[in-house]
């Protein structure tokens, strides 16, 4: 484990604690370029360091260092943003893509289905675990499309375990580990030890949907992407509602969220094994290096192996000038490819929704949110064209049954402020 961390007074009197989430800056670098957007963020974490050394007891409050700051800080955010994004391009054309529609002919029928609502005669798909409830089954690329989309747009999703059922809801079965036993003599007497116990958790799915539109008009253009406007219209929204649940959701239509799961929340009694359990910070909107070493300690080295980071952007903004004993920061870019961003040696996620620094909010989450979290999606994306709702547009009512929650605790640990 690093040596025992310090903050500088300095550099905390410059907490970024209270910025918004909206400052952003566009990469300058070219987009698909790695090489060209490593170079930038070197330079971009130089300029930072540079300035915060060079303000070193001045006043905090000076506006144009707050906002030099603030802009790195954006630029160092958008330029790993970039890279990442990057970096799974080039993986997904090393794989060679999908493959193309699995049914081109249903492919084909739905897609007139869309443009002049021609009813499908092709329909083999409404079996694959949608109930025949209205609206038809969109071809199964396009589906894989919109969740390859939501996995890039959804930090939680990209990290957790997704499974796929065909059924109305996943039950998964957790053994309390407790078995007896105990020493005996050749001939003594072996008496009947403590049996475990079962416990059932019910992952049931909400159903999640968009109701984009667009004018007949358009759609009655030949060149019209039917299936790009819509995969990338319903993503969109999905990923929005989505992002939202699985942090804070009730479970009511709707997953559970994660945070609902830490020690004092709604759900903290709902697994049998406990609640996600938190280390709380002494002040209300301030980390300290020691806080988060302490974060770190608090998650069981068994449980350790691809741990991350999760916290949204303002929150790392005010990590990254946290320094050890050593004067290094302990938040580090990352300069090649294939590795991530870095605090204490772990991956960093930006989850938006996540709470900012203010009292009692759950700030920081570190742990595997593979084992942690569970998305269940309900096998197929449904689709109900709607030309009378709203003339002259053509609404395309979309949904999805989505559900979710935690289904080991053990794995997660949070940092609350006080």
């Amino acid at each position: 484990m690093r040596n025992l961390m310090k903050a500088s007074s300095a550099l905390a009197a410059l907490s970024l604690a209270s910025m918004p989430r909206a400052v952003t800056a566009a990469p300058r670098a070219d987009a698909g370029d790695p090489a060209a957007l490593f170079a930038e963020l070197r330079k971009a974490h130089e300029d930072y360091k540079s300035t915060v050394e060079a303000n070193l007891g001045k006043k905090a409050d000076d506006a144009v260092v707050q906002a030099k700051l603030d802009k790195l800080n954006a630029d160092m955010s958008d330029l790993t943003t970039a890279i990442e994004e990057a970096q799974r391009k080039l993986a997904a054309a090393t794989l060679g893509g999908t493959g193309g529609p699995a049914d081109p002919e249903h492919d084909a029928q739905i897609k007139a289905y869309i443009r002049s609502g021609t009813v499908p005669t092709v329909q083999a798909a409404m079996s694959e675990g949608t109930d025949s409830a209205g609206g038809y089954m969109i071809p199964i690329e396009w589906d894989r499309t919109i969740n390859n989309k939501l996995k890039q747009r959804s930090p939680i999703r990209e990290n957790a375990q997704v499974v796929t059922i065909g059924d109305r809801g996943f039950i998964r079965v957790f053994n309390d580990g407790v078995i007896g036993s105990g020493w005996v003599g050749e001939t003594a007497a072996r008496p009947e030890t403590t049996t475990p116990g079962l416990t059932t958790l019910t992952f049931e799915p909400g159903e999640i949907y968009a109701n984009p539109a667009v004018t007949q008009r358009m759609l009655d253009d030949a060149g019209f992407d039917l299936e790009q406007w819509l995969t990338s219209e319903v993503d969109g929204e999905f990923a929005i509602q989505e992002n939202t649940a699985f942090l804070s959701g009730n479970g009511t239509n709707k997953p559970y969220g994660i945070l609902t799961y830490v020690t004092g929340a709604a759900n903290a009694a709902r697994h049998p094994w406990g609640a996600i359990t938190a280390t709380t910070a002494a002040a209300v909107a301030a980390i300290d290096p020691d806080e988060l070493l302490s974060l770190v300690g608090s998650l069981p080295s068994e449980r350790e192996a691809n741990a991350k980071f999760y916290m949204n952007r303002s929150t790392l903004f005010a990590l990254r000038k946290l320094k050890d004993a050593n004067d290094n920061y302990l938040w580090q870019p990352n300069y090649a490819a294939g590795e991530p961003a870095t605090l204490l040696g772990y991956p960093v996620v930006e989850v938006p929704g996540m709470p900012t620094l203010a009292t009692g909010n759950v700030t920081v989450l570190f742990g595997n949110m593979e084992q942690t979290y569970l998305v269940v999606d309900r096998l197929g994306t449904r689709v109900l064209r709607d030309p009378f709702t709203n003339k002259p547009y053509v609404h395309f009512y979309t949904t999805k049954r989505v559900g979710g929650g935690v289904q080991n605790p053990e794995y997660m640990k949070a940092l609350k402020m006080a």
